[in-house]
């Protein structure tokens, strides 16, 4: 567990490098088992989604912004005519005659040649189609992620695993919550940051105490309540 205590007005990203250091350094081996790291979209940002696998082999499980300025629903993957992608990297497969888009289905990451690939969805669906003869992409396509770093990431954003690994994030986010409502720190007359980070340290402290006590007596069905004695 790592934390800290900053103004309202500092970005997420700015303070991930100081979240992940001590990680880092105080516990080793469980960073390198660590594979993927989840984040909202406040940590969207190409240098840091693209570092977590360049230096650490991590996956990066982090919801994306809308950073198309145009106005455009989806654009043409390079050296492609009938395939498209929207900025959130889902590709689409366009009937070469009747122009249907249809979303492709996640291939997996080929690490050896850092490419997405992309399947058929007349394939892996059961889409009836009269042109897989004549369709370039019948057999899939592979795409560099070094398209886009921040869109095309190891894990496929369109994957049942992405979505598996993302929705842990919520244990977080139910955390903060406890801590902010169950011990006061949402609405309180705290000033200063020495004294903030003081409240914040005996919360933690409370928390874990409290589910190392459930640990201790054999109730890990109620490591989570703040209510239960321990």
């Amino acid at each position: 567990m790592a934390w800290t205590v900053t103004k309202a007005s500092t970005a997420d990203i700015t303070e991930a490098p100081t979240l992940l250091a001590p990680l880092h350094e105080k516990h080793p081996l469980a960073w390198q088992a660590a594979r993927v790291l989840s984040a909202d979209r406040g940590y969207d940002a190409t240098a840091f989604v693209a570092s977590l696998w360049d230096d650490d082999g991590i996956k990066p499980v982090i919801d994306i912004r809308n950073l198309w300025k145009d106005g455009e629903a989806t654009r043409l993957v390079p050296g492609y005519d009938t395939v498209t992608d929207n900025y959130r990297g889902d590709v689409f497969c366009h009937h070469p005659e009747t122009g249907t888009a249809h979303p492709m289905a996640p291939g997996g990451f080929e690490a050896d040649r850092d490419t997405l690939k992309k399947r058929c969805p007349a394939k892996v669906s059961g889409i009836p189609g009269d042109a897989q003869a004549t369709c370039p992409v019948a057999h899939g396509l592979r795409i560099p992620w070094d398209t886009d770093r921040r869109v095309f990431t190891p894990l496929d954003r369109r994957s049942y695993t992405w979505e598996r690994e993302y929705a842990h994030r919520t244990a977080v986010a139910r955390v903060n919550s406890r801590r902010d409502v169950s011990l006061g720190l949402e609405r309180h007359t705290i000033r200063g940051m020495a004294k903030m980070r003081m409240r914040c340290g005996l919360a933690w402290l409370v928390m874990l105490g409290m589910a190392l006590g459930r640990i201790q007596q054999q109730h890990p069905a109620h490591l989570r309540s703040l209510v239960r004695s321990a």
